[in-house]
């Protein structure tokens, strides 16, 4: 599997001929394409509809709660809060690994009945930058309670990214992209992982 960052809130996830895309953005061809915040207001946001123009390159369009079940990628969709939209965290299945997205996840009380839904997660990708997302202390507290394997900060500016990393105690290096295979997990616990943006 390999991971790249396209910033914000926005990934490329793609495993042989398979392509995920996560808000993207910019048009991005991709085989399924997830959305998790959509504005109440109609007119901002990212949303699929807000992003119509990309419809022809989006593939399969999942923007909210839901399971679902694509080209052998299981994808579970679970409502939560953020500042000024609906939020929607992501379980998802592929290639035997177990991704947990949690979009613009802007309160750390998840329902409970969502929190038992969120096992065993290999990577996980977490909002760090403070104001509409979770601070930095807060994202990194719930980060570690969910047992990942990897953690992804995403969402941030310099100085919260900052503060995130602290927050782990550990010297991380900046990756292109992530290449990674279920094997590679092994023994690893909350370990993060910083993308450059493509």
């Amino acid at each position: 599997m390999i991971i790249s960052y396209q910033g914000g809130e926005c990934f490329k996830i793609s495993q042989g001929d398979l392509t995920l895309a996560v808000n993207p953005n910019k048009k991005m061809s991709a085989d399924i394409t997830l959305f998790s915040t959509v504005s109440t207001d109609a007119s901002s946001g990212t949303s699929a509809l807000a992003l119509g123009a990309m419809a022809d390159k989006a593939g399969f369009v999942i923007d909210g709660p839901g399971e679902y079940e694509i080209k052998d990628i299981f994808v579970k969709g679970f409502l939560s809060k953020a500042r000024d939209s609906i939020n929607t965290i992501y379980m998802i299945s592929f290639e035997g690994l177990n991704l947990c997205f949690l979009g613009a996840l802007a309160d750390p009380q998840i329902p409970a009945e969502t929190l038992e839904s969120l096992e065993n997660i290999d990577i996980l990708f977490v909002p760090v930058g403070g104001k509409e997302v979770l601070d930095p202390a807060v994202a990194y507290k719930l980060a570690v309670s969910l047992e990942p394997s990897i953690i992804i900060p995403m969402h941030y500016d310099g100085t919260t990214l900052a503060q995130f990393i602290k927050e782990g105690g550990e010297k991380v290096e900046p990756l292109d992209k992530f290449v990674v295979k279920k094997k590679d997990l092994e023994g690893k616990e909350g370990e993060i992982i910083l993308l450059k943006e493509e």
